[in-house]
């Protein structure tokens, strides 16, 4: 890749302030760690990110899309080509009546907080999760008996070539922490949700019951992405590895949490090796104790 020219070529489509060279991922994701990406463009509308990804396959160049990082591990090596962010740089959303279009880069709390005042109830469950739409529609994320797949009436995506379709619930295939986003190179452009009238008080208990429960049991004051560990059927990873004895196992600046065994946190000067080899010391030591593999729910990127 002549970085060089795609960065000339990347200015000319988002302007200077939305591409940066060797970016450090540290930045972009919840577990503040990661080397840097060759380069990082966030476009501002659906045009500049159809011309991004012309010149992406005209170029051949390897690419990532990210939104503001809560589920990623990014290795120290970072990441080669250009890593898309769409964020705050594509959060707009249109409630009508009780549907809601909602950009993909809309921050799921900021989503909770508007659908709240217009006294429409649904989104409870997702208006916690730290993430954008389009992260939790690509793992149909889902917390306290509600998913995404519960609420989503369409999907507009774009494919590489910068065509843009529209998926109804069904051919998104959303199953367990994933959709067909999973196993295709489509991006998510903007959702469309279907929601239903209740009662503001009811609906902001439901929210706050559930805020509490994740600041009691969750180490929200640490650097981490979340739940680090898929659910085993019919197990739960935390109650696993608090078994095997491993809550607050510490390795350098990484440990298992001591408030959720469930998560791996950055006590502050951690690198994603660090982050990496304390996750393999806790799915050998769940393996060897319980004949069960955990898969880690957050995604690894990158270059060591």
């Amino acid at each position: 890749m002549n970085k060089e020219y795609i960065y000339e070529s990347l200015l000319n489509i988002v302007g200077q302030e939305n591409v940066k060279l060797d970016e450090p991922m540290k930045k972009h994701i919840s577990f503040r760690v990661g080397g840097p990406a060759d380069i990082l463009v966030k476009p501002t509308s659906e045009t500049q990110l159809s011309d991004i990804m012309v010149l992406i396959k005209k170029e051949k160049i390897p690419y990532l899309i990210i939104g503001n990082g809560s589920n990623l591990l990014v290795k120290d090596g970072g990441i080669r080509g250009v890593v898309i962010e769409i964020s705050n740089n594509l959060n707009n959303f249109d409630i009508k009546g009780t549907n809601v279009k909602i950009q993909s880069g809309a921050l799921l709390s900021v989503v909770g907080k508007a659908v709240l005042r217009e006294e429409l109830k649904g989104f409870e469950f997702a208006a916690g999760i730290p993430g954008t739409l389009g992260g939790a529609i690509a793992m149909n994320a889902g917390a306290y008996g509600g998913e995404m797949k519960d609420i989503v009436k369409s999907v507009k995506l774009m494919d590489t070539d910068g065509n843009i379709f529209e998926f109804t619930n069904e051919q998104m295939a959303f199953e367990y922490r994933k959709s067909i986003l999973s196993r295709t190179d489509y991006i998510v452009l903007c959702v469309e949700i279907e929601l239903q009238k209740g009662n503001y008080d009811e609906i902001k208990a439901t929210m706050m019951d559930f805020t509490q429960r994740r600041v009691s049991k969750q180490p929200l004051s640490l650097p981490s992405a979340g739940s680090t560990f898929k659910r085993p059927k019919g197990q739960f990873a935390g109650q696993l590895i608090e078994e095997c004895g491993l809550r607050g196992l510490t390795l350098r600046g990484a440990q298992v949490s001591e408030k959720h065994c469930g998560f791996v946190v950055n006590l502050g000067n951690t690198t994603a090796k660090d982050l990496l080899e304390l996750m393999y010391v806790v799915k050998s030591t769940v393996n060897a104790k319980f004949g069960i593999m955990l898969e880690e729910e957050v995604r690894i990127l990158g270059e060591d």
